[in-house]
């Protein structure tokens, strides 16, 4: 247990239902961390999708208001608490808080550090770690995509897609990807066939170009949708579903949309047809804490690795002070940016 100084935390607070500029700033005392636990010093943390929910109160299982968001983080241990190795101090770490995270500092089970490679900066290192996660276990542990298969990644110029093209590229698989005109040239050169999200006729483009079906459809959108997405497959091919950004603005029962989700993929899955639907749960298997938490070293491991080597590049969209964070989840849901939006300590 190393030595305590008293740490005054600055924390991002979401009151209850607002618009982004209702987020509030406050500063306290951080209790010493308790046994297996540290203080992480943030340097990096970022705007997902699941904060956009939050400040409507649409996440499926997000806490009662107020509290802090952030759901992941990149930082430096300060100080541990018993039964922690003292050595872990000074050295960089990332962790998947699910909320908390928008913080100067903040409280850690020791378990949940997942190690970051000194050469890697603290900004790349947040973008893609639910984002690279999320993206490699859909890609290689759900879908198991193989080399020469074409895909079609919805959103391909967000945090998830982006990355997911990436990898998707790196590993010998083709790639549509839909964004709006504006981002077509970059979804080019991440490797991808951009097509029109706007296009009311999307879907028919896309099988314009994968005119004999595509292996595999990575969706965050849901809704009426997601049956275009499953009419896309081949036989033997998968569909993905992460996200219900279609109805985050509907009224009612947060949980209702993802119930909805889960009954039609459950139906398609007792079709005899050969293709398969699954949900992706980034928190899928934490019951059994070790092997959930081996695999998502592993995996990070995996996608840090292809950032050192320079074969993931982190789309970075803007990096904005702590202290200003209602204009960073702003810019988040402006559908305007590429890649994630990165939250730092700043002044």
């Amino acid at each position: 247990m190393t030595s305590m100084v008293t740490v005054r935390a600055t924390e991002i607070v979401l009151p209850g239902a607002t618009e982004p500029d209702g987020l509030e700033v406050r500063t306290r005392d951080l209790p010493d961390p308790a046994a297996g636990q540290v203080v992480l010093r943030m340097e990096a943390t970022g705007v997902a999708f699941a904060e956009q929910q939050m400040r409507r109160g649409k996440y499926y299982d997000q806490p009662p208001f107020p509290f802090v968001p952030g759901y992941d983080v990149v930082g430096t241990v300060t100080a541990t608490g018993p039964g922690v190795d003292a050595s872990l101090t000074g050295r960089r770490f990332a962790a998947v808080t699910k909320t908390g995270a928008w913080a100067g500092h903040l409280l850690i089970d020791a378990a949940e550090l997942m190690p970051v490679p000194d050469g890697v900066d603290a900004a790349a290192a947040e973008t893609v770690l639910v984002n690279g996660i999320t993206a490699w276990q859909m890609l290689h542990r759900i879908a198991k995509v193989r080399s020469g298969a074409i895909i079609v990644v919805l959103g391909a110029n967000g945090g998830v897609g982006s990355t997911l093209v990436q990898l998707a590229r790196h590993a010998g698989i083709s790639v549509i990807g839909t964004a709006s005109p504006r981002h077509h040239a970059t979804v080019r050169e991440l490797g991808a066939s951009p097509v029109d999200y706007r296009d009311p006729d999307m879907y028919a483009r896309i099988r314009e170009i994968a005119p004999n079906g595509v292996d595999a459809v990575f969706d965050h959108v849901g809704g009426a949708g997601l049956e275009q997405s499953w009419r896309l497959l081949r036989h033997g091919g998968t569909l993905v579903s992460y996200g219900t950004a279609a109805t985050k603005d509907e009224e009612g029962d947060s949980r209702l949309p993802v119930l909805k989700l889960f009954a039609r993929l459950a139906a398609w899955n007792s079709l005899p047809n050969g293709r398969s639907a699954h949900f992706y749960n980034y928190w899928a298997g934490k019951r059994c804490r070790e092997s959930w938490q081996r695999r998502l070293n592993e995996d990070l491991a995996h996608v840090l690795r292809l950032v050192a080597e320079g074969s993931l590049v982190p789309r970075i969209a803007a990096e904005i002070p702590l202290a200003d964070a209602a204009s960073a989840l702003a810019l988040a849901e402006s559908r305007t940016v590429l890649g994630e939006v990165i939250i730092v300590p700043g002044t």
